[in-house]
């Protein structure tokens, strides 16, 4: 247990925890603590030890000892760059939406490729055509799924037959009417690969476009695996969560994506979020839906930086040409 003490005048928490302990100092006011008891103790009881300049200094210090996550768009280059630090593991889930046009870069860039259901007519109908001179038939052969998964009430029979015949597995998940497809199949990748690929990022195609709600599921499980790094994407854009667990560095591939871009504050409103690289940065700036939101922003720096209270949506324009 932790252990604490109030005098008069001032109030001063000491926290006793057998792991690694460091030392806070707010003008007269000392506090020693734990790594482990920081994120134990009651956010509103701690609160109510500080005064708002304390509080203040307190979530800057947080914020200042917190690691960086690099990210990079280079799955959308022709060539996956080798000298940019651990290479990730790549895996491409398909949904029902048109697929983009980068579809077949991402397709050799990924070594497992998962449809969600009716993503998988996608691939069937539409992949052939990315190939014009190309017979078909030999098209689909070499664009098999690993895996077939959903609810399987937008697959159609011959397209099942299909590519059950080519031997890619159908996991039938129609008993579970909770989860989304993209839920499903991020899980079941997660399960597949994670224990032996830890730089796993995940692909999904088809998730933005179409019905609204559709888009806001998708959105939503990104924010069900914060620790997994989900790139939803469709011709016009990218969205990523970037996890207030972290500061973020992204490396801009301007060949491919930009100039316009946003952060968008999800679920909550955002606490202070600091910026560089923008036309328009955010300076310990407090973001909500019903007030300032950065939307149609613009990348003007190779590495934009974010460093934010609150978990953020970064979204990016991909460029046509």
């Amino acid at each position: 247990m932790c252990n604490t003490k109030k005098k008069k005048k001032r109030k001063i928490a000491s926290l006793n925890c057998v792991s690694s302990s460091y030392l806070f100092q707010y003008g007269n006011t000392p506090f020693h603590s734990s790594s482990s008891s920081i994120e134990t103790l009651s956010a509103a009881y701690f609160s109510s030890l500080l005064t708002s300049t304390q509080r203040g200094d307190f979530e800057g210090r947080k914020l200042a000892k917190m690691g960086t996550m690099s990210h990079s768009s280079t799955f959308l280059l022709p060539d996956l760059p080798t000298d940019n630090g651990p290479a990730l593991t790549y895996a491409l889930v398909i949904l029902n939406q048109r697929l983009p046009r980068f579809t077949p870069l991402l397709w050799e860039h990924a070594q497992v490729h998962v449809c969600a259901d009716g993503g998988a007519n996608r691939v069937f109908d539409e992949l052939p055509r990315f190939f014009p001179h190309d017979d078909p038939s030999d098209i689909r052969k070499r664009y098999k799924p690993y895996a077939i998964k959903g609810d399987m009430d937008s697959i159609r029979t011959d397209v099942l037959d299909f590519y059950r015949g080519l031997g890619t597995k159908i996991i039938d998940e129609s008993h579970d009417q909770d989860t989304t497809d993209l839920h499903k199949c991020v899980a079941y990748i997660r399960e597949l690969l994670n224990p032996e690929h830890p730089n796993l990022c995940i692909l999904a195609t088809g998730a933005l476009g179409g019905r609204f709600d559709h888009e806001m599921g998708n959105i939503n499980v990104i924010c069900r695996f914060p620790s997994m790094p989900i790139i939803l994407l469709s011709d016009d854009c990218l969205i990523q969560l970037l996890p207030s667990t972290h500061h973020h560095k992204i490396h801009i591939q301007s060949s491919v994506e930009g100039p316009h871009c946003g952060l968008i504050p999800i679920g909550t409103a955002a606490g202070r979020t600091t910026t560089t690289g923008l036309k328009w940065n955010l300076d310990k700036t407090e973001m909500r839906f019903g007030g300032l939101v950065s939307t149609s922003n613009i990348v003007k720096e190779n590495i934009v930086t974010v460093q934010s209270e609150s978990d953020l949506l970064w979204t990016i324009s991909i460029k046509k040409e």
